[in-house]
């Protein structure tokens, strides 16, 4: 048989078919059309297998030289007869997948394509699959060659980036038009289709992604749209327990008031931090940037900042879940800089206004509302799961940078120790410098001995020994140490300086929080103390030398006014030991309490439960400090088999 022949006349019968029959409403379908398309591309197939790659087939030239693809997309136009776009772009996708040669160069080729990319996304289309399987078959021979995108931009390549959007950027629109569909599949091509455009490796064609085209700007658009449509009503416990969503699918589905709505916006925002992460830099960089400005700025700012505590509640659990979806380096950049700014100066006392919404989430953390607290502080353990060196740079490291909150005279030291009574502090000091091994057993007990034997329960209680936390710290050591690779941490700390004034020294508005909270331990809500002691731990085991010097050195001697963490426990302690006095049967209401906490006991009346509560978090506080500070030794963090021994 005559390929050619058979060809022409296969289209022959399309073209009559116009000719001879007007007026007809018969589907496509029920006429030979789609039969014969199928015979030209299986034709146009088994031609380029015989002439090979090299040369082009005298059915391909004529498909091009005729203008075939430019006449089927002005069918598929008319929707005659009815269904014939999906006819188009059916064959359309088959051509450009089952011939090898490259084609999207070529005029008569990459012309029509540009055509029915128009075609596509329209509101009330019934082609939607179809229309997805064509872009995701354009995207992929873009990622081919992707000088090609050029073409189907119309987008010249010496424009200049502020170029106005090319006439041809519908095929961004129809992207995210298809990812919006209610049709999952349909949904999940057109995603699949944008990481096909955006993961070209090509940093010119990045660019042109990122500049020419409303790519970023639609994408951070659909965001803010999804997130306008969570419910105001949604329960903070329901957003805290909602899973890690996946953009593809692969989770369960869960079920309460809003779980919808959530699924959708996070699968987007989980969508769109996959981008980054698989996109160029440039053109990560460029997403996040206006996401900051579109989503952070345009909308989140406001709501946090509101004045209604329920908006600020449901908004600062639904920050806090974002923030753990969020993975990609350039979305973490903007969302630390969104978060607490980029100064880099110790804070001052009374400083509230170089960054206002950083201070308003810190102070949210001692909010009137225990509930704005909690989650407050969730949000803020979030962030510091983040391997990002400035968050803790910016909430801590740089108001300890020259170590002020050590006295520069001994008689400030000795006043500091009249005044707590840790009389012992010297020596012990002394100790450290002389004989290492006797300071770490020093330093472990000083945490682990901290609460008075008549506020222990430990003991009476199988399992509840400190070597529990041990695994714990190891596992958080670790994870923490991975992070400082890149981040240029001194390894040992900083020689004071006496010129540098230690009498105006301030922690910095976040551990002036927390060593507030941890001051009110005794009377505050266990599920508050938990998440306090849960923060403060976090901190406690990063590996900076002032950071572990201010949070784990009991025996520094601390500038005048200055306070420390175990200065902090210590008055604690002392506040504990003035009250046990006042109550009856102390410890044997502490055991119960424990073991009702532990689901070992029922439910009872017991007197002062705010205060046993508090204690018994107390005390495993203390024992999970020692076991941060016992696996951060250095003979400690490398053979963790010898804890049995202590």
């Amino acid at each position: 048989v005559n390929l050619l022949d058979s060809f022409v006349d296969h289209w022959k019968g399309i073209t009559n078919y116009y000719i001879e029959t007007t007026g007809q409403t018969r589907p496509v379908k029920q006429t030979d059309i789609p039969w014969r398309l199928k015979q030209m591309l299986d034709i146009l197939v088994y031609e380029e297998a015989q002439q090979g790659q090299e040369e082009m087939g005298p059915c391909m030239e004529y498909l091009l030289q005729h203008k075939l693809l430019e006449t089927l997309c002005t069918l598929g136009k008319a929707q005659y007869p009815p269904g014939m776009n999906q006819q188009v772009l059916v064959f359309f996708s088959k051509i450009l997948v089952q011939i090898q040669k490259p084609m999207l160069h070529i005029l008569n080729v990459y012309r029509p394509v540009q055509k029915l990319v128009r075609l596509c996304g329209l509101p009330g289309s019934q082609t939607e699959k179809e229309e997805a399987q064509f872009m995701f078959v354009v995207c992929s021979r873009v990622k081919q060659d992707p000088y090609v995108l050029n073409y189907i931009l119309e987008h010249s390549p010496t424009d200049s980036p502020s170029t106005i959007f090319p006439a041809n950027a519908g095929l961004i629109h129809v992207l995210v038009h298809l990812s919006r569909s209610q049709k999952s599949r349909v949904a999940l091509k057109a995603f699949e289709s944008l990481l096909l455009l955006v993961s070209i490796p090509k940093e010119d064609t990045a660019v042109c992604l990122a500049e020419s085209t409303p790519l970023c700007q639609l994408l951070a658009e659909r965001l803010c749209e999804l997130f306008s449509q969570l419910p105001a009503t949604l329960e903070p416990a329901d957003i805290h327990s909602f899973p890690q969503t996946h953009w593809n699918g692969m989770q369960e589905s869960q079920s309460f008031p809003g779980s919808e709505h959530m699924e959708n916006f996070f699968a987007w925002l989980d969508f769109l931090d996959h981008l980054m992460r698989e996109a160029p830099k440039s053109l990560a960089v460029k997403l996040a940037k206006e996401i900051h400005h579109c989503w952070l700025v345009g909308v989140l700012q406001h709501e946090l900042l509101q004045m209604s505590e329920m908006g600020v509640l449901v908004n600062t659990a639904l920050l806090c879940c974002s923030v753990r979806h969020i993975q990609s380096p350039a979305m973490v950049e903007e969302l630390v800089s969104f978060l607490l700014g980029r100064q880099t100066q110790s804070e001052q006392r009374l400083d509230t206004e170089s960054h206002v919404l950083r201070y308003q989430l810190i102070e949210h953390c001692d909010h009137i509302s225990d509930e704005i607290s909690i989650t407050t502080l969730l949000l803020f353990e979030a962030l510091l799961q983040k391997p990002h060196r400035e968050i803790l740079f910016n909430l801590v490291l740089r108001n300890l940078e020259n170590r002020c909150y050590l006295t520069r005279t001994l008689g400030g030291g000795d006043d500091y120790i009249s005044h707590k009574g840790t009389t012992f502090c010297i020596l012990a000091a002394i100790i450290r410098f002389t004989v290492f091994k006797l300071y770490t057993v020093v330093l472990f007990c000083s945490f682990l001995c901290l609460v008075p034997q008549e506020a222990k329960t430990s003991q009476h209680v199988q399992g509840a020994r400190y070597e529990t936390y041990v695994h714990d710290a190891h596992e958080q050591f670790k994870e923490c140490t991975a992070f400082l690779l890149d981040w240029d941490w001194p390894e040992s700390l900083k020689p004071t300086e006496l010129s540098v004034s230690s009498s105006d020294f301030f922690e910095g508005h976040f551990l002036k929080v927390l060593f507030d909270r941890i001051g009110r331990i005794l009377e505050q809500p266990y599920e508050l103390n938990l998440q306090v002691t849960s923060v403060l731990s976090r901190l406690a085991v990063f590996p900076h030398p002032h950071l572990h010097e201010y949070l784990l050195d009991p025996y520094i001697i601390l500038a005048p006014g200055a306070r420390s963490l175990f200065s902090v426990l210590i008055r604690v302690i002392g506040e504990l030991m003035q009250r046990i006095e006042v109550i009856p049967n102390f410890t044997e209401k502490l055991v119960h309490v424990r073991r009702q906490l532990m689901g070992l006991d029922g439910e009872s009346g017991v007197d002062h439960m705010p205060l046993l509560k508090g204690v018994i978090i107390l005390e495993e506080f203390c024992k999970e400090l020692a076991a941060i500070a016992f696996v951060k030794l250095p003979a400690n963090n490398t053979n963790l088999q010898n804890t049995d021994t202590l």
